[in-house]
């Protein structure tokens, strides 16, 4: 064989070899980047869970406090309720004094169970909210002397429990909001129960009591509110209208999964 055939024949072996080992240099490399991608991915899903749990940690202390907090002056405003219901010599007098202790009564079971759930962490067994409470959450209204009108179309019997759930809560926040913020103003609740779509619109006017009467709020409210209505697919649209007044406009699914 001469020089130059040998040489050739090496090369035509060492080619190869230099290939093959070009390419598992290459599967090494890229394994060993894959394999820290996801030990650092790895890493940082550890540290959101950790984040998450130290969360829900303090959410279940701060649930606690309020359950200390809040069913002391809950406790407090059912014993005078109750109180005054006895001492009271007019029947109108002991009439609402009687409603008052018995919306405190009901409220210290909601709390109860809701702080139940944060500290367990079971599934909430919330029961379904009828279409009636919903006349008698706008009844309770006017009785404290709001001038309020409630108008409904279509069946709210047809829409699913957490869609009801979440439109009495809209209702109740907004109701909430006009006491306070607005106390006087004349409201108008309007529903629309359709196929595959609720809508909910809450409008008072401008308040006739003086900028000094009407409390102050942060707007967590409407916040939370916004939330919960996000959580069933929903939006949530709430502002100030061209006279001066405010509106809450709430567009739900009209089923829901439970």
């Amino acid at each position: 064989m001469t020089p130059a055939y040998a040489s050739m024949a090496s090369v035509g072996v060492i080619g190869p070899s230099v290939i093959v080992i070009a390419v598992l240099a290459r599967l090494y490399v890229g394994t060993r980047r894959r394999l820290a991608r996801a030990s650092a991915e790895l890493a940082e899903r550890e540290r959101e869970l950790l984040a998450e749990q130290a969360r829900a940690d303090e959410r279940i202390r701060l649930a606690a406090e309020m359950r200390d907090v809040v069913t002391h002056r809950l406790n407090l405003m059912v014993l005078h309720a109750g109180a005054l219901r006895m001492a009271a010599r007019d029947d109108g007098v002991r009439q609402a004094a009687e409603e008052l202790r018995t919306a405190g009564c009901e409220s210290l079971v909601e709390l109860r169970d809701l702080v139940g759930v944060l500290r367990s962490g079971r599934a909430a067994l919330i029961p379904d909210v009828l279409p009636d409470r919903l006349s008698r959450l706008v009844a309770d209204s006017a009785a404290s002397g709001l001038e309020i009108t409630l108008t409904e179309h279509g069946d709210a019997d047809t829409i699913s429990p957490a869609v009801r759930r979440t439109m009495y809560r809209v209702v109740q926040e907004s109701l909430t909001n006009v006491h306070k913020h607005a106390p006087g103003a004349l409201t108008e609740i309007t529903i629309h129960c359709g196929p595959s779509s609720v809508r909910a619109v809450i409008r008072n006017t401008r308040p006739p009591a003086a900028p000094a009467l009407v409390l102050a709020g942060s707007g967590s409210g409407l916040l939370g509110l916004r939330g919960r209505v996000e959580m069933v697919g929903g939006t949530l649209t709430a502002g100030p209208t061209d006279d001066g007044g405010f509106e809450v406009d709430a567009v739900l699914p009209a089923f829901v999964p439970t």
